[in-house]
């Protein structure tokens, strides 16, 4: 099970410089790893705070997609074991949710946004965007928030520790992880003209 809202795990993985270098190189290939006869399914994920909301919303919109925010199905159908009070969320079932999803993601055409994507089925997913944010900008976000000071702290060590690229980089095939910076509005549009273009390809193709 997992906690909706924030990471307690962190894992041993590759360097950032060697993770930074497979994402940096993963549009070139990106092509090669799409299922045929579908269009492309695409998470957005990243420590919270990091913009993967607005990102996906944007990305779904542009390109016509359906947009999934696995949070918000979390709460609306019940995937979870109830409420943790020490960490303010929801436990997730993760078999629920992935269950609830099937239908939708073997179908095709969606931008899902959720902050973890490890216990997702590899086959669902054709490219894995995972936004990065400078820590000072990261913090003033969280604290806006209203998070408490252990929440808040988690998912800073998270971010710091670099657990959503390493989690994505280990669940995927390292050429469709694509690690991009979330730090303004300026990164943000970037990311959505970035990925819609790829959509765009991809449809084309």
């Amino acid at each position: 099970k997992a906690q909706h809202g924030g990471h307690e795990r962190q894992r041993v993985g590759p360097s950032p410089d060697s993770i930074s270098a497979s994402a940096a190189g993963a549009r070139v290939t990106f092509a090669r790893s799409m299922s045929a006869g579908r269009n492309p399914n695409v998470i957005v994920t990243g420590t919270p705070g990091t913009g993967k909301t607005t990102t996906a919303q944007q990305i779904a919109q542009a390109a016509q997609l359906n947009y999934i925010n696995v949070g918000d199905w979390v709460k609306e159908k019940e995937l979870h074991t109830g409420w943790d009070e020490e960490f303010q969320c929801y436990t997730v079932d993760e078999d629920l949710v992935v269950d609830a999803m099937e239908d939708a993601m073997s179908a095709g055409g969606n931008i899902v946004d959720y902050h973890s994507c490890d216990f997702f089925p590899e086959r669902w997913f054709d490219l894995v965007v995972v936004l990065r944010c400078d820590t000072s900008v990261l913090w003033e976000r969280l604290k806006a928030r209203g998070y408490s000071e252990k929440k808040l702290q988690e998912n800073m060590q998270c971010e710091i520790m670099n657990v959503l690229l390493e989690e994505a980089c280990e669940s995927y095939k390292r050429d469709i992880v694509k690690e991009v910076q979330s730090n303004s509005v300026e990164d943000m549009e970037q990311n959505v003209d970035s990925v819609v273009q790829w959509i765009s390809e991809r449809k084309m193709s």
